[in-house]
C-alpha cells in the first residue's frame, strides 16, 4: 500500500510539473516581442512609443526667418526676355516722419538765445511762462547754441530739435513734448518695382535693417537715430538727382569636369571667336571675362557641358542707384544646403563718360562671412555680358576632407541692365533695334 501511495505521489507531482511548464510555455507566447529597439538619449523608443523631443528655446524656425514677399522677384531671371535698357517715368520720392504726435499751440518766439545747453534744456527755458512740459524719453548728450529772433513755436522746436539731433513729439491731452533719439519715417516708393528694389538695396548697403515693405501701396517704413536719417535722405536725394539705375542679373553655377583635369578656358576664345571675349581680368582668386551678348546662358552652358556638368547654385537679380552699392546673397535665392550659400556678390558700379566712351564702370567683389574673397573691377559696354571663372568649389569647403573634385569650381554668369529715368510725360518702355543704338549714342 505505501507503494503504491508513493506512486500515485510520483505521477501526481509529474502531472502538476508538466501543467506548470505547460503554462508557463503558454504564458510566454503573450510576451510582445519587439523587431527594433532604438535608444534615444537614453530613452527606449518602440513603434508604439510617443516620441518626447527636449524643449527648445522660444527662436524663429529657419524657414520662418527666411520668408520674404521680395524674394519672387528678386531670385528669378527670365532670360528668355530681357532688356538691356529699360526707360521708367521720373517719379516723385517722399520721406514723411511718423509719429511726430499732436501739432503745437500757435504761439510766437521772439528774441531767444541759448548757449551750451542740452536741447531738454533749453526747451524747458523757452516754455518756462507756459503751461508744456518737456519729457526725455531718451537721454540726449547734445549742447546746442543758437538765436530765434522770430519765429513760430512749432518752427522754434523743430530747430532745437534738429540742432541736438533728437526727435519730438507733442501730447496736447497732457501738455507734453517727448524728446527721444530715434525715429520713424515711411518712403512713398516709385511704382516701378526695380526701382524700389534698387531704393531698398541702396539703404540695406547703407546699413539701414528692419525695413517694412508694403508692396501694395508702395511704401516702406523704417526706424533709426538721426545719422540713419540723413543717410536715406541723401539716398534719396541722389536717386532723385541720377538718371540711371544699375541693375544685374545673375546665374551661379557649380562646376564639376568630367574628368581628372581642370575646365581649359581658353577654349573659349576658337568656341566663340575672339571678338566675343572683350577683356580678361585676374583677381586675386578667379578671373572675369567681359563677353559680348554671343556669350549668353544658354551659349555658355553649352560649352560647359562638353567638359563639364553643372548644377545651378542660385539666381536673381539686384539693382542699384548710380553710384551706389549693393549686394547679391547667394543663400537667399539658393537651396540652404549649398555649400556657396555664405556667398556674397556685392556692387559698385556707375554708367557715364569713362575715358570718352560711354561704359558701365562696376566693382565686382565676391565675399564670405570669413572675408573677402577676390574682386574684379570691371568696365563695360551696355549689353556685354561677366563670366567670372576660376573660384574653386573647395573655398567653400570647411571640413577637412570632401568628396568634392580639387577642380570643381564656381561660374558666375552677369548680365548687366540700365534704367534710364526720363521725364514724367514719357512712358515706360524697352529699347531695341535702332532706338537702342540712338540711345547709346546720346
Amino acid at each position: 500500500m505505501a507503494q503504491n501511495n508513493i506512486k500515485k505521489t510520483i505521477v501526481l507531482c509529474g502531472i502538476l510539473c508538466a501543467m506548470i511548464i505547460s503554462g508557463c510555455a503558454n504564458r510566454q507566447q503573450y510576451v510582445p516581442l519587439y523587431d527594433t529597439v532604438n535608444v534615444v538619449e537614453n530613452t527606449v523608443i518602440d513603434e508604439n512609443s510617443v516620441p518626447i523631443f527636449p524643449k527648445k528655446a522660444a527662436l524663429t524656425t529657419d524657414t520662418a526667418q527666411r520668408f520674404a514677399l521680395d524674394l519672387p522677384k528678386r531670385c528669378s531671371v527670365n532670360w528668355d526676355n530681357q532688356s538691356v535698357v529699360t526707360v521708367v517715368p521720373e517719379e516723385k520720392i517722399e520721406i514723411v516722419r511718423l509719429n511726430t504726435g499732436d501739432a503745437l499751440p500757435d504761439l510766437k518766439v521772439s528774441d531767444y538765445d541759448f548757449k551750451r545747453m542740452y536741447v531738454k534744456d533749453a526747451l524747458e527755458k523757452l516754455l518756462e511762462d507756459t503751461d508744456i512740459s518737456v519729457i526725455e524719453d531718451q537721454a540726449t548728450f547734445e549742447k546746442i547754441s543758437g538765436t530765434i529772433s522770430t519765429s513760430s513755436l512749432a518752427d522754434a522746436v523743430e530747430l532745437m530739435a534738429k540742432l541736438g539731433r533728437v526727435y519730438y513729439s507733442y501730447d496736447a491731452e497732457f501738455g507734453e513734448i517727448h524728446l527721444t533719439g530715434n525715429g520713424k519715417w515711411m518712403i512713398k516708393m516709385p511704382k516701378d518695382e526695380t526701382m524700389i528694389m534698387a531704393i531698398l538695396d541702396a539703404m540695406r548697403g547703407a546699413d539701414v535693417r528692419n525695413l517694412l515693405v508694403n508692396w501694395q501701396d508702395k511704401t516702406v517704413v523704417f526706424e533709426g537715430n538721426y545719422q540713419t536719417e540723413r543717410e536715406v535722405s541723401k539716398i534719396i536725394a541722389d536717386v532723385g538727382s541720377k538718371k540711371y539705375v544699375l541693375a544685374w542679373d545673375i546665374d551661379v553655377y557649380r562646376v564639376y569636369p568630367k574628368t581628372d583635369n581642370p575646365i581649359v578656358w581658353m577654349n573659349m576664345l576658337p568656341a566663340f571667336g575672339e571678338n566675343n571675349i572683350r577683356m580678361s581680368i585676374p583677381g586675386v582668386v578667379g578671373r572675369a571675362l567681359v563677353v559680348s551678348p554671343e556669350i549668353n546662358t544658354k551659349t555658355l552652358q553649352e560649352f560647359i557641358s562638353q567638359q563639364a556638368n553643372m548644377v545651378l547654385v542660385s539666381q536673381g537679380t539686384f539693382a542699384i542707384p548710380n553710384g551706389w552699392q549693393s549686394r547679391f546673397d547667394i543663400g537667399q535665392c539658393g537651396k540652404e544646403d549649398r555649400l556657396e550659400t555664405d556667398l556674397i556678390i556685392g556692387a559698385t558700379g556707375t554708367y557715364g563718360n569713362y575715358g570718352g566712351y560711354k561704359k558701365i564702370d562696376a566693382k565686382i567683389v565676391l565675399s564670405t562671412t570669413n572675408g573677402e574673397l577676390s574682386s574684379f573691377k570691371i568696365p563695360s559696354n551696355v549689353g556685354d555680358n561677366y563670366v567670372i571663372v576660376g573660384i574653386p568649389t573647395h573655398s567653400f569647403v570647411t571640413t577637412p576632407e570632401t568628396l568634392i573634385s580639387p577642380f570643381a569650381e564656381l561660374v558666375v554668369f552677369m548680365s548687366p541692365r540700365l534704367i534710364s529715368i526720363v521725364d514724367a510725360d514719357n512712358s515706360s518702355k524697352t529699347l531695341s533695334g535702332d532706338e537702342l543704338r540712338d540711345f547709346l549714342n546720346q
